[in-house]
C-alpha cells in the first residue's frame, strides 16, 4: 500500500515538476511496474477550457511514467451519464501512441454518473482481458468537478477490497464529502481539492522530494531483523520463508506449523520454521510415508517361548492362550478350562467340558430338550402325573390326553364328557353380498365344506341345512335334502353367488321361522336334537339384527357368528350364544377363514337342552356296529399301554445287569 501511495503521489507530482523544467532535462524515474487508470469527468459542467487542461494534466504525467508493457501501462475511461473506455491497459506500449488518443477525447457532455465509472472501472479496466496484471499495484485517479449523480460509497469500497489504490481530485464545485467516500485511506494522501483547473498541477508539488529518492534500506537504518525490500521514497521489511514478520513491521517469528495443527503426522510432530518433521512415541517405528507410525512386533524376533500365541504389547510381548484355555502362572503354558467347575452348567443330569465351554447330557431313557440343559423322559406319559381320565399319549417333549370313541376331551384337557358334535341340526347361513365378491364366494363355501368334513352327517346324526342371504333369502337345501357329506359338499360347491346387499337380520328372520321347521327337516324338539345356526359374513348389516338374533336364542338355537374383513364385531357378538368368546370368531382375510373351520368345533351337549336325549336302539344294526368299533379301540389302547409297560420293564432289566 504504501509503495502505491507514494509512487502516485510521485505521478501526480510529475506534472508540477514538468512546469519549472524541460522534459529531458534528467532521466525518468524507475520505480517499478504499476497499471494506471485515469478516471475523468467529461460532463457537461466541465468547460472545453477546462478539459483541455485535464487533457493536459494526464499527458505530462504519462511524459515522465517509465511506460512499457513490462513496466508501467496506462488506460483511460470517460465518463459523464454513460462509460467511455478511451483505451485499455493493454492498448498502447509507447507514450507516444497515448497522447495522440488522449488528444482526440471528445468530451460526452452529459451528467455525471461517477458510480457507474468506478464500477466499470474495477469490472473491465482492471480485468485480465484489458491488460491489468495480477501482481502489479493496481491505482484509479479519479478527476471530476461535480457531485456524483448516482451512489459511489458502496461501490468505491468494493473497488478498493477489489485491491484498487484510488486516489480522488476534486476541482472548484466537488463535494469533498464525495471525494472522501471514493478514495483509500489515509484521506490526507488520497484526497485533493484545488480552486480550478488552471491550478490542478499544483496539488503534486509535495511529492516532489519523493521523486527518484535514494535506497532507504541501503542509507538508513531500517530495522528489519531478515529483510529490507525499498519502494520509491519508503521501505517496508519482509522476513525469511518460514517466519510471520510480527506486529511492529520489523522482527519475525519461526512459523510452528505443529502447534498451529498444520501437519499430518500419526504420533509426533517435531517443528522447524515454516516446516516439520514426523516422529513415534516409544514401542512404534516411523512408516516409509515419514508421516504414519507402526507398533514394533516383538513376537517376530522369536524369543517368545509362548506355547500357544504371543501377542506384541508396547515395549514388549506377552503369551495368550487359545480360546478354552487359561495362562498358568508361568505365563507361557496354557490348560484348558473345565467350565463344568464353575457350577453354572445348570445340566439336569450331566456336564461335559469342552473347549470354549460346556455341554449337557442325559441318563438312558431320557432326551436332551431344546434349551441345551433340562432332560425329558422318553415317555411322558409313565414319568409325570398326567391326570389323563382315559389315555395318555406322549409325544416328543410333551404329551396329550384322548377320549375313548363317542365322548369328548372336555376344556381341562383332561377329563372327558359325553357330549358328541355328532347328533345336532345345522343350518349355515352365508353372506352372499356383492362386497364379498366371487372369488372370496368359492372361499366361503370351502369353508362350509371345512365345518361339514367335521360332522358325523346322517338321518339320525346331523342333519345340514344352507341358506344363502344378500338383499333377500335363499334356501339352497334344507335339513332333510341330504344325507351324506358328499352329497351335502357337492351341493355347496353348486350354489351361485347371489352378489347384492347384506340383509342379515332378514336370514336370522328366515331361519328362526323356516329353517328350523319340522317341514324343513329339523327333528321335533321333544326328542331333544340341539340345533345350531351359524352365520357367516363379511360387512355392517343394512338391516336390524338385534330383534331375530334375540329370537333365535330364545328359541333355543346356538348361535355362532364368523366374521371376515369389513364384518363389525358388535353385530357379531349380538348374534353369537354365551359364553360369546367361544361363539365368536373373525378375521381380517378370506384366506385365513381355513383356520376358523379347523379351530370351530360345533359341540353342543343334548344335556343343555330342554327335554329328552333321543335314545339309539341297541339292537340296531348301527349300534352294533358301534359298540363293536369302541370295544376294538378299547382294545388297541389297552394293548399300547401293555407295550410301553414290557419296554421300561426291559430298560429297567438292562440297568440292574449293567451295575451288577
Amino acid at each position: 500500500m504504501t509503495r502505491v501511495l507514494v509512487y502516485v503521489g510521485v505521478l501526480i507530482a510529475i506534472m508540477a515538476a514538468t512546469e519549472a523544467r524541460p522534459k529531458s532535462a534528467e532521466p525518468k524515474c524507475k520505480s517499478g511496474p504499476v497499471d494506471l487508470v485515469f478516471i475523468i469527468d467529461g460532463s457537461r459542467s466541465v468547460r472545453p477550457h477546462e478539459f483541455e487542461t485535464m487533457r493536459k494534466f494526464m499527458i505530462d504525467i504519462i511524459h515522465e511514467l517509465d511506460i512499457g508493457l513490462d513496466s508501467t501501462r496506462v488506460g483511460v475511461v470517460q465518463y459523464s451519464s454513460q462509460v467511455q473506455n478511451v483505451f485499455s491497459l493493454k492498448a498502447f506500449s509507447k507514450p507516444a501512441q497515448m497522447v495522440k488518443a488522449i488528444n482526440e477525447i471528445i468530451p460526452l457532455a452529459q451528467g455525471t454518473m461517477t458510480g457507474l465509472a468506478i464500477r466499470y472501472t474495477m469490472n473491465v479496466a482492471f480485468s485480465a482481458e484489458e491488460g491489468a496484471r495480477p501482481n502489479v499495484p493496481h491505482v484509479a485517479v479519479i478527476v471530476t468537478d461535480g457531485r456524483p449523480q448516482d451512489r459511489v460509497a458502496e461501490v468505491a469500497a468494493a473497488a478498493r477490497e477489489s485491491g484498487i489504490e484510488i486516489y480522488a481530485i476534486g476541482v472548484a464545485r466537488a463535494d469533498m464529502t464525495s471525494l472522501r467516500a471514493m478514495a483509500s485511506p489515509p484521506f490526507e494522501d488520497h484526497v485533493f481539492l484545488v480552486e480550478s483547473f488552471d491550478l490542478i498541477h499544483q496539488f503534486g508539488l509535495q511529492f516532489q522530494d519523493k521523486l527518484c529518492v535514494k535506497d532507504l534500506c541501503l542509507e538508513s537504518d531500517h530495522g528489519c531483523e531478515h529483510i529490507c525490500e525499498s519502494s520509491p521514497g519508503s521501505y517496508h521489511c519482509l522476513c525469511l520463508p518460514g517466519y510471520t514478520l510480527n506486529e511492529d513491521g520489523k522482527t519475525c517469528t519461526p512459523i510452528d506449523l505443529c502447534a498451529e495443527g498444520k501437519h499430518d503426522c500419526e504420533q509426533i510432530c517435531i517443528a522447524s520454521p515454516g516446516s516439520f518433521t514426523c516422529d513415534c512415541d516409544t514401542g512404534y517405528t516411523l512408516n516409509d510415508d515419514k508421516r504414519t507410525c507402526t507398533m514394533i512386533d516383538y513376537c517376530s524376533f522369536g524369543n517368545d517361548s509362548c506355547e500357544h500365541e504371543c501377542v506384541s504389547v508396547l515395549n514388549g510381548f506377552n503369551c495368550r492362550c487359545n480360546e478354552g484355555y487359561s495362562l498358568n502362572d508361568d505365563l507361557k503354558t496354557c490348560t484348558m478350562i473345565d467350565y463344568c467347575s464353575f457350577g453354572n452348567h445348570s445340566c439336569d443330569h450331566h456336564c461335559v467340558g469342552v473347549l470354549n465351554g460346556f455341554y449337557c447330557r442325559c441318563n438312558e431313557g431320557y432326551t436332551l430338550q431344546e434349551d441345551g440343559k433340562t432332560c425329558q423322559s422318553d415317555n411322558l406319559c409313565n414319568t409325570v402325573e398326567h391326570g389323563c381320565e382315559h389315555q395318555c399319549v406322549s409325544t416328543p417333549g410333551s404329551y396329550h390326553c384322548i377320549c375313548p370313541e363317542g365322548h369328548v376331551l372336555q376344556d381341562d384337557g383332561k377329563t372327558c364328557g359325553t357330549c358328541r358334535s355328532s347328533n345336532i341340526d345345522l343350518v349355515l347361513l352365508i353372506d352372499g353380498s356383492k362386497s364379498v365378491r366371487p372369488q372370496n364366494f368359492e372361499l366361503v363355501k370351502q369353508f362350509v365344506n371345512q365345518v361339514v368334513d367335521q360332522l358325523d352327517v346322517s338321518p339320525k346324526g346331523t342333519r345340514v341345512g344352507l341358506v344363502q342371504y344378500s338383499s333377500r333369502v335363499r334356501t339352497e337345501f334344507p335339513l332333510s335334502m341330504y344325507q351324506t357329506k358328499e352329497e351335502i359338499k357337492k351341493a355347496v360347491m353348486n350354489v351361485e353367488y347371489m352378489e347384492k346387499g347384506t340383509m342379515t337380520g332378514l336370514a336370522l328372520k328366515h331361519m328362526v321361522e323356516n329353517s328350523f321347521t319340522e317341514a324343513d327337516g329339523a327333528r321335533p324338539a321333544e326328542k331333544n336334537i340341539p340345533r345350531v345356526g351359524l352365520v357367516f359374513t363379511d360387512g355392517r348389516s343394512q338391516d336390524d339384527i338385534q330383534e331375530w338374533a334375540k329370537k333365535a336364542k330364545e328359541a333355543g338355537i346356538t348361535m355362532y357368528a364368523v366374521g371376515v374383513g369389513k364384518a363389525v364385531e358388535d353385530e357379531l357378538r349380538e348374534i353369537a350364544s354365551d359364553p360369546v368368546e367361544k361363539h365368536f370368531f373373525y378375521t381380517a382375510d378370506f384366506t385365513a377363514i381355513s383356520q376358523i373351520a379347523e379351530n370351530l368345533k360345533l359341540n353342543v351337549c343334548a344335556a343343555e337342552s330342554q327335554g329328552e336325549i333321543e335314545v339309539k336302539d341297541p339292537c340296531a344294526c348301527e349300534s352294533l356296529v358301534e359298540f363293536q368299533q369302541v370295544t376294538m379301540s378299547s382294545l388297541d389302547q389297552l394293548n399300547q399301554k401293555l407295550s410301553a409297560m414290557t419296554k421300561r420293564l426291559e430298560v429297567l432289566e438292562n440297568q440292574l445287569l449293567t451295575r451288577k
